[in-house]
């Protein structure tokens, strides 16, 4: 017997949130390739390298030992030790153990700070281009999210300006992603100290800033983070971060935060009745993570400045597209509104990045996102994290693809 479900029986909340498009994307890709097309998937974000040897023995060695309980609630006492060193050690930031939030993944802590603070009709300040996420997650929890267009002319960053502008009686929230996911865009120290003065003369507004790409950058760019360059704000922010794409342990599911006590036991209450702990295995690899050596890294952010460079040059010199030099995370963010009203070799016109992407998926088999569905168009975003054959052979066909066009 199948049970049939009427629309009615769904929250009306539910209907006004949308699949994530990264993943949309990324299962159609899959599916093209089951039927034996060769598809270059751009789509995800998703380190190409392997979690550190380190970080594997030492979940296994948690299996062995037996850690296969469940924890504490929010993190093991052991884990939130070793985050608490971590943004002492590296951001400047001084927290105990109850200021620590762990969950299955970042995004589960930024679901968790939402669910615990948005009352119906919270407003949540979230730049765009923004990562997928953010907007759902409001609309999930209550909010209202209110997206500020920061273009090209901004860095695809938010001002100080700006920033006043967008904030009413009615703002609960900022939302900061540094580097960005789509653009890779970073906030210099400078930036974050113009957007805190502002937020200083708010003093209802909290931030949520998220880090995740941290220890992905390039050229030397430096990373800040809002609660270090302005410490008057720490009572009124939370720190999220995360072992996903640093460590490339997106599958492992560990997520985390720093931010005020009671906020922290806010969030702990609402995974309490949700998810409870998140995997202990994974917990213990989060914990040599955090405390093992770095080293790895320099190597890493090499091949990917590598690859970012053969894109962004490859890109620049395409007809119809351009591309700004992102300072870290492995997302390029191309503008396509040289395309946009040509038409294909079968006469179909490209009228938005939707029908760009469209068409180079269809045509020459590349998965690329459509910027708008980061709110911002004419634009697309590829992830240069997979290899550099790859790469190179979806530069040419995205090439090809342009050449194309008439």
């Amino acid at each position: 017997m199948t049970l049939r479900f009427e629309p009615t029986i769904l929250s009306q909340r539910l209907r006004t949130v949308k699949p994530s498009p990264t993943i949309a994307i990324t299962r159609l890709a899959a599916e093209l390739r089951r039927g034996g097309a060769d598809i270059i998937a751009l789509s995800q974000g998703e380190p190409d390298f392997d979690t550190p040897d380190h970080i594997k023995a030492a979940a296994k060695k948690a299996i062995d030992d037996g850690l296969t309980k469940y924890t504490d609630v929010d993190g093991t006492p052991e884990l939130k030790r070793a985050i608490v060193q971590k943004f002492k050690n590296e951001n400047g930031l001084e927290y105990e153990t109850t200021n620590i939030s762990v969950g299955t993944g970042g995004k589960q802590v930024i679901f968790n700070a939402f669910s615990a603070t948005l009352d119906e009709g919270d407003e949540v300040i979230i730049p765009a281009p923004y990562w997928v996420s953010y907007p759902d997650m409001v609309l999930l929890t209550g909010g209202v999210p209110v997206t500020v267009t920061c273009g090209e002319d901004s860095g695809f960053k938010l001002t100080a300006a700006a920033l006043e502008s967008a904030i009413t009686e009615r703002t609960k929230w900022l939302v900061l992603n540094s580097p960005s996911n789509p653009t890779g865009a970073g906030y210099s120290r400078h930036e974050l100290k113009a957007i805190a003065e502002v937020l200083l003369r708010h003093s209802r507004v909290l931030v949520l800033t998220d880090d995740m790409y941290e220890h992905i950058r390039y050229d030397g760019w430096e990373f800040s983070t809002i609660a270090a360059v302005e410490p008057r704000l720490r009572e009124r922010v939370l720190t999220c971060n995360g072992v996903s794409k640093a460590y490339a342990m997106t599958g492992w599911r560990i997520g985390y935060a720093g931010g005020p006590a009671e906020l922290i036991k806010a969030m702990a209450t609402i995974q309490s009745q949700s998810t409870t702990n998140p995997s202990s295995v994974s917990q213990a690899a989060a914990v040599a993570a955090l405390t093992g050596p770095l080293d790895f890294l320099a190597e890493r952010n090499a091949v990917f400045q590598e690859r970012r460079d053969l894109c962004l040059s490859s890109f620049n010199s395409t007809d119809g597209l351009t591309c700004r030099t992102p300072d870290g995370a492995f997302y390029l963010f191309p503008s396509c509104e040289g395309v946009i009203g040509k038409r294909q070799p079968n006469g179909n016109l490209i009228e938005s990045d939707v029908g760009f992407a469209t068409y180079l998926l269809e045509s020459v088999g590349v998965a690329v996102v459509p910027g708008s569905a980061f709110g911002l168009g004419p634009y697309f975003r590829i992830s240069f994290a997979t290899s550099t054959e790859r790469l190179r052979a979806a530069c040419t066909r995205i090439g090809d693809a342009c050449a194309s066009l008439r």
